[in-house]
């Protein structure tokens, strides 16, 4: 799987990240951002779990962040 984006970054200067590509569109940036913040700062699984599975996440998918 390849972490290069598909499209440009939408803050002149930096580089294409999930962050700069949501900025084309920033309600949607900011809903992201509420969805986000609610995965991880609740539910039924404790914290440390969810980022031991976000980390086996990443390296299976062999993501460069």
């Amino acid at each position: 799987m390849s972490t290069t984006p598909r499209l440009p970054s939408a803050i002149d200067g930096h580089p294409a990240t999930m962050g700069t590509l949501l900025a084309h569109q920033p309600e949607l940036a900011r809903s992201f951002g509420a969805l986000y913040a609610r995965f991880w700062s609740g539910g039924v699984v404790d914290h440390p779990t969810k980022e031991a599975v976000r980390i086996r996440n990443a390296r299976i998918t062999d993501c460069g962040y």
